[in-house]
C-alpha cells in the first residue's frame, strides 16, 4: 500500500510505501534531515513531529518524555502506516543549499576556500611555486600547410606533425569522433585550427579540434571532495588565475556523516547511485554558477581535477567502495586513470577530461597526497608532520627521502556529530569560548556574530580547555558537582554544564556540554594524538625531532593552538612549530591541474608513502588509552600545561 506523506513547513508531499521510514520518505521528497548515524537510531538528530496519522516506531532513549508528549519521533525509527502530516523542526534540518555569501566569506578566512570577490588577494599555492606551467589540458593554435602533390600525408598525420613542431610529444591519439569530422573542419577553416591537448596517463590525446584561434579560451576546475564540504575553483589554464571559487555542503550527509556509514549505505538498493548523484549534482551546480558568473562557454572548460579521500573518489566515480571497510581494507583503485568527465556525470565539455589525485590506501587518500604536495614536506630536508583533522584524522610524517602515513578513526565529534549541541562550522556556531575563573561568567563568539544555535569543533576545544582551567571538569572529563553554580546540573543525558541559557540562543533551547559529549570528544582527541605519537615512536623518533607540524583542513584555522595543546589534542611543543595551511587538498589539486610536473610529483608522493596500519601496531592501544585523559596520563609530556 502507498500513503501520502506531507512535510511541513516546506509543504512537500510524496507517496510512500507502507513500512518505509519517515527519514527515507523525507529524502525522497528532497528534504535533508540531520541523520549523522545514517539511520541507525543512534545519534537522535532526526527528530520530527507527527501532526497527523499513524507511524510504527521503535523505542529510543533519544526522545525525552516531554518530547514524546509533543508528538516527537525519530524519523529513522518510524515507519509509514497511514497518510501522514510531518513537521520537521529547525534543529533537525541540514542546510545543504549553497553556502551563503557571509558563510563563504567566513570560510575564506578559515582557509577552506577563496571567495571570488577577493580572489586577486589569494595565494595560488601554499608554498613556493616549484612546478613548470603545463596544465592537464592546453590549447595550441596551428596553421597547417595545405596538402599538395609534394606533401600528401593524411590530414591526421598533418595535424600530428604540426603539433610535434611545437611540443615534444612522441605518443599521441585522437578519438574517432574527432577523426570523422577532421577532413571537412580543416578545409572549412582554411587549415587554421586550435587543438586541445589532454594529458591522459602516458599519452597525449587531441581532445578537441576547433576552427580558428581559441587559445585564449581555456579553463578548468579544481575540486576538493570533502566528506562534509565540496570546494571548487574555476581557473584560467593560460594565466593560472582563479576566476571564481565556491563551496557547498556534500549532500551525501543525508545518508550519514562519516565514510563508513556511507559505504554501508552504498550496499542498499540504489545506494551507490544515490551517493554518486549526491556529489556530482553539487559539483555540477557549482560549475554552472561559476561558468555563468564569468560568462564562459562550457565548451571551453576542458578538464577537471579532483582530490578527496579514497571513499569520496570511489563514490564520485560510482565505484563500489565496500572493500575499503573489509579486512585487509583494499580499495578498488588508488591510482585512477584519467577519464572523460562525462563518464562520471560531470558536465563540462563532453570530451573534457577528469583526473583524480592518487591516494595511498583505503584510509589515506588523494586529499592527503595533495596536502603533502602543497605543504612542501616531500621536498624538505628536515622532518615535518601533516595532520588533517576530520572524521578520520590523517597524519603523514617525513621529508624528501621518505614518507609514512596513517589514519585515526577520530569520529565526527569535532565536526559536530555525536555531541548533543554540536554542529558544523557555519553561522550560529560557537567558535570561541571563555570562562571567568572568578565568577564562572561565560563569554563566547559565534560564526557570523549571531545568536548561538550550537557548537563547532574549535568551540568544543575552547570549552574543554576553559572547563579544565576552572576545575569544572577533571582530567577524566567528569563534571565537578561540588561547585555551587546553577550552570552545573543533572540533565537528560547525565551531568551537564549550561553554556548558554535558552533565552539567549537562536533556537530557544539551552546549549550544553554533557559528560557524554566530553567522553566522545576525549576519544576523538585521543585518537588524533595517539596516532601521531605512535607514528613518531614507530620510527624511534620524538616530537622534538620534527621541524614543523602543518595543521590542514577548514577545522584548523579557528583552532586556538594553546587550547588544543591544553586538552592534549596536539603535542606540547614550541608554538612556532605549528603552521595552519587551510585547505591543502584544494591547493594541491590546483597545482596538479596547472602542471603535469606536479601531477607526476603527486604520483611519486603516493607511491613512496608507506601506509602505517595502526590496528596492528603493538603500542598503539597503549598510546590511545594513555591519551584518554585531559591532557594525558603522563603529565611530563605536557609540561607547559601543567605549569
Amino acid at each position: 500500500m502507498k500513503f501520502k506523506v506531507k512535510f511541513y513547513p516546506e509543504n512537500k508531499e510524496i507517496e510512500a510505501e507502507q513500512g518505509k521510514s519517515v527519514l527515507a520518505a523525507a529524502i525522497s521528497a528532497g528534504l535533508h534531515i540531520n541523520s549523522s548515524c545514517g539511520g541507525d537510531g543512534v545519534c537522535g538528530r532526526c527528530k520530527v513531529i507527527i501532526r497527523k496519522g499513524t507511524v510504527h516506531t521503535q523505542p529510543s532513549g533519544r526522545i525525552s518524555a516531554e518530547e514524546k508528549a509533543k508528538g516527537y519521533y525519530l524519523a529513522c525509527l518510524s515507519t509509514v502506516e497511514s497518510d501522514l502530516e510531518v513537521e520537521v523542526p529547525p534543529e533537525s534540518k541540514i542546510d545543504l543549499d549553497k553556502i551563503s555569501d557571509e558563510e563563504a566569506y567566513l570560510s575564506r578566512l578559515k582557509g577552506i576556500f577563496t571567495e571570488s570577490v577577493e580572489i586577486d588577494k589569494a595565494e595560488t599555492i601554499i608554498g613556493e611555486e616549484l612546478f613548470l606551467h603545463s596544465p592537464l589540458a592546453s590549447k595550441i593554435f596551428l596553421e597547417l600547410p595545405k596538402p599538395d602533390l609534394e606533401d600528401k600525408i593524411s590530414d591526421l598525420e598533418r595535424v600530428y606533425r604540426e603539433i610535434r613542431k611545437k611540443e615534444n610529444l612522441p605518443i599521441m591519439q585522437m578519438g574517432l569522433s574527432n577523426v570523422r569530422r577532421l577532413g571537412n573542419l580543416l578545409r572549412s577553416s582554411d587549415w587554421k585550427i586550435t587543438v586541445t591537448l589532454g594529458k591522459r596517463n602516458d599519452t597525449v590525446e587531441v581532445v578537441l579540434v576547433e576552427p580558428g584561434d581559441t587559445q585564449d579560451r581555456s579553463f578548468g576546475f579544481a575540486f576538493d571532495i570533502g566528506t562534509t564540504t565540496i570546494s571548487g575553483e574555476l581557473i584560467n589554464l593560460n594565466t593560472k588565475k582563479i576566476l571564481s571559487a565556491k563551496a557547498t555542503f556534500n549532500k551525501q550527509a543525508s545518508f550519514g556523516s562519516d565514510i563508513i556509514t556511507r559505504i554501508i549505505f552504498a550496499h542498499e538498493q540504489d545506494g551507490l547511485e544515490r551517493l554518486h548523484h549526491a556529489v556530482i549534482d553539487g559539483m555540477n551546480a557549482m560549475i554552472r554558477e561559476m561558468v555563468a558568473e564569468n560568462n564562459i562557454d562550457l565548451n571551453d572548460v576542458t578538464c577537471c581535477l579532483c582530490a578527496g579521500n579514497t571513499t569520496m573518489i570511489h563514490l564520485l566515480l560510482k565505484v563500489d567502495p565496500s572493500f575499503i571497510r573489509r579486512e585487509p581494507y583494499v580499495p578498488t583503485a588508488n591510482f585512477v586513470p584519467v577519464v572523460r568527465a562525462s563518464e562520471a556525470g560531470i558536465k563540462i565539455n563532453p570530451r573534457g577530461l577528469l583526473a583524480c589525485v592518487p591516494g595511498v590506501s583505503g584510509y589515506v587518500g588523494g586529499d592527503i597526497t595533495a596536502g603533502v604536495l602543497a605543504s612542501g614536506i616531500s621536498d624538505a630536508e628536515e622532518l615535518s608532520i601533516l595532520i588533517d583533522i576530520g572524521t578520520n584524522g590523517e597524519i603523514v610524517l617525513g621529508n624528501k627521502d621518505w614518507l609514512i602515513g596513517c589514519a585515526a578513526s577520530a569520529g565526527p565529534a569535532f565536526e559536530g556529530s555525536g555531541v548533543v549541541c554540536g554542529m558544523r562550522a557555519t553561522k550560529g556556531a560557537i567558535q570561541r569560548f571563555e570562562i571567568d575563573p572568578k565568577n564562572l561568567k561565560v563569554n563566547y563568539v559565534t560564526i557570523g556574530e549571531v545568536l548561538p544555535i550550537g557548537i563547532c569543533g574549535s568551540g568544543y576545544i575552547d570549552i574543554i580547555s576553559e572547563l579544565l582551567k576552572t576545575h569544572i571538569i577533571d582530567k577524566n572529563g567528569k563534571i565537578n558537582t561540588s561547585i555551587n553554580d546553577s550552570r552545573i546540573r543533572q540533565g537528560e543525558f547525565g551531568k551537564e554544564f549550561v553554556l548558554v541559557d535558552k533565552k539567549d540562543t537562536g533556537h530557544k533551547q539551552d546549549i550544553v556540554i554533557t559528560e557524554m559529549d566530553l567522553d566522545n570528544l576525549k576519544r576523538a582527541k585521543a585518537a588524533i594524538f595517539s596516532a601521531t605519537s605512535a607514528l613518531v615512536k614507530h620510527l624511534n623518533l620524538s616530537f622534538e625531532d620534527v621541524r614543523k607540524i602543518y595543521i590542514a583542513g577548514g577545522f584548523g584555522t579557528y583552532l586556538d593552538i594553546e587550547k588544543a595543546i591544553t586538552i592534549g589534542l596536539l603535542p606540547d611543543l614550541p608554538r612556532k612549530k605549528f603552521v595552519f595551511i587551510g585547505n591543502s587538498s584544494l591547493a594541491g589539486a590546483r597545482e596538479i591541474l596547472l602542471s603535469v610536473d606536479a601531477f607526476r610529483r603527486a604520483d611519486q608522493i603516493a607511491k613512496k608513502t608507506t601506509y602505517f596500519e595502526l590496528s596492528v601496531e603493538p603500542g598503539y592501544m597503549d598510546e590511545y588509552v594513555a591519551a584518554l585523559f585531559f591532557p594525558h596520563t603522563d603529565k611530563e609530556r605536557f609540561p607547559s600545561v601543567i605549569k
